[in-house]
């Protein structure tokens, strides 16, 4: 396997978590998204339908979009699935990580360190986070994982940008919940922080 991915990509994150926690042998190529798009490695543009990252090459197959990654990933491998009955929850996990922390958290952070937004729109976002941190803050009180068997790819995927929450002004202590969760992810063998997973020159 062939993961294309980027720094400070939280997408590319989570499909690194999962081949790094479930063991899978693959290789991570780390591409610059600071180039124009025609100046980027011709195998990844070709590989790349939406012209983004993360992408996984797996048997001459190009996969796109993280959290479709992660299906695909899940059911090759019957890692992170859930137990009997699970699926259906998983896959509204991922939707709602889609529409909400993984787009209020991303883009908040995008405009607070790199591109700023004018203040209605940074106002927004902060107050959409803020309801979606909260979200998950009231149900990690009663559970330690997203689902009651355990690790999933919804905790992949809904907790890859909270590792780096710290940069936006808002201290995990504050989110006790969410802490003692992101805790359980990364004591897990194998789990690496974003910042070495996805540097450039990481590798497997």
């Amino acid at each position: 396997m062939l993961l294309y991915g980027s720094s400070d990509s939280g997408h590319s994150f989570k499909v690194r978590s999962f081949l790094l926690l479930a063991n899978l042998q693959h290789r991570y190529e780390w591409i610059d998204l600071g180039l124009p798009r025609e100046q980027r490695p011709a195998a990844f543009v070709t590989a790349s339908r939406f012209g983004e990252v993360p992408v996984l090459v797996d048997e001459g197959r190009s996969l796109c979009q993280s959290n479709a990654i992660l299906q695909y990933l899940a059911r090759k491998t019957g890692r992170f699935t859930g137990g009997s009955g699970e699926w259906q929850t998983v896959l509204e996990w991922l939707s709602w990580e889609t529409n909400r922390i993984g787009f209020s958290l991303p883009n908040y952070r995008f405009a607070l360190l790199w591109s700023p937004l004018p203040a209605d729109v940074m106002h927004y976002l902060l107050q959409r986070l803020l309801a979606d941190l909260g979200t998950l803050e009231q149900h990690l009180e009663q559970h330690a994982t997203l689902l009651e068997s355990g690790l999933t790819i919804a905790d992949l995927s809904c907790g890859a940008y909270l590792h780096w929450l710290p940069q936006v002004g808002l201290p995990l202590s504050d989110y006790p919940n969410i802490t003692r969760w992101l805790q359980h992810m990364t004591s897990q063998p194998g789990w690496l922080h974003p910042d070495q997973a996805l540097a450039r020159h990481a590798s497997e």
